[in-house]
């Protein structure tokens, strides 16, 4: 037994020699390479994550805006004016030359210029504007526009990944990237940003009026800017009008230069039964809108409504939620009678109400 193990370590001992006799005299012939992929294998790797593709369809239809006003220097003792010049973007709607931007962004502004991604500077007039919804449309003269792509019957959800393209402090144009957190409202009743598309794609200064897209490249919102509060830090929190909402302002200033909203003149809650107890979640079947304020002299007040009344149907088609119903409202022509369903003191009721412009 002895001499078996003896035998069995010098031969260890001789292979191992050997072995590094082979190492040092043939080292390239030695090394372990680890063996090259397929052509199959390689073609089974994903692609990288890309919006390129994206990009190149929306961003030639974000413009920069210029604007440039002239004031009185408040604080002069001689009458003198100073100019101020001011920047944002804008997108092109229409190849017919309507671009879509801020109403901050051109609000008192003396003279507009738009700059196009392909060079050319142009002059714009401003067809009309509307400060409910940030909203002002532009006009320019030119050929070959390149109109970004929008989907009349798109959906954004939340979630889905967002571009905003724009022309943040006149560095050029600039792609930030997010979700969208919070849908908006389509309606003409919006009013402020709770109302508007919320999402964490960057808008800087100047960004204001550039375009929101999604991954293939398609008009989903037009950026409006960033959730501000007195003494807080608030990060990561944007707004941007919904396509669908900014294309029926648009339609509107084309038409009347003014966005025309019909008025009724309540406030109302959303409720889940006659008793008037309130919904607090949106697993629960809304029953109505109580009303809770009327105001004087309105279209409400002349027909008769009163506080605590809940409206149940509008021109007899069930209501789905407190904005639906002022939605409805809003896009009502002014001089049309509205026959309102309501429940007052268990008792049901349908009161016509003339509805009047908002002003």
């Amino acid at each position: 037994m002895q001499k078996f193990l003896l035998l069995l370590l010098r031969s260890t001992a001789y292979g191992l020699a050997l072995a590094f006799v082979l190492l040092l005299l043939f080292p390239q012939q030695l090394r372990f390479q680890w063996p090259a992929l397929s052509q199959s294998e390689a073609e089974l790797q994903p692609a990288p994550v890309s919006y390129a593709r994206a990009v190149r369809k929306a961003a030639p239809s974000v413009v920069n805006v210029y604007t440039r006003t002239t004031i009185s220097h408040p604080r002069s003792l001689r009458a003198r004016t100073i100019e101020r010049q001011e920047l944002g973007s804008g997108v092109i709607m229409s190849p017919k030359g309507y671009i879509l931007t801020n109403h901050h962004v051109v609000y008192g502004a003396d003279h507009i210029e738009v700059a196009l991604q392909d060079g050319r500077l142009l002059e714009a007039l401003l067809i009309g504007h509307d400060e409910i919804t940030d909203l002002a449309l532009l006009y320019v003269e030119a050929e070959n526009l390149p109109a970004i792509p929008q989907e009349p019957q798109l959906q954004s959800q939340v979630g889905d990944v967002v571009l905003a393209i724009g022309n943040p402090l006149n560095l050029g144009q600039t792609i930030t990237q997010g979700i969208i957190s919070a849908n908006g409202v389509d309606g003409l009743s919006s009013r402020g940003y709770i109302d508007f598309m919320r999402m964490d794609a960057a808008i800087n200064a100047g960004n204001s009026g550039g375009a929101l897209v999604n991954s293939n490249g398609t008009l989903v919102g037009i950026n409006a800017g960033t959730f501000q509060r007195q003494n807080q830090d608030v990060q990561g929190i944007f707004f941007a009008v919904p396509y669908k909402l900014a294309y029926q302002v648009m339609e509107k200033l084309i038409q009347h230069g003014r966005v025309i909203r019909g008025h009724l003149g309540v406030n109302g809650e959303p409720v889940i039964n006659a008793a008037g107890d309130r919904l607090t979640s949106s697993g629960q079947t809304l029953y109505g809108v109580q009303l809770t304020s009327i105001s004087p002299h309105s279209p409400a007040a002349e027909a008769g409504l009163q506080v605590n009344d809940i409206l149940l149907e509008i021109d007899g088609q069930p209501l789905q939620s407190t904005q639906q119903a002022l939605n409805v409202i809003a896009e009502t022509a002014p001089d049309t009678v509205l026959k309102l369903t309501i429940k007052r003191n268990n008792e049901r009721l349908v009161i016509p109400a003339l509805i009047r412009e908002f002003r």
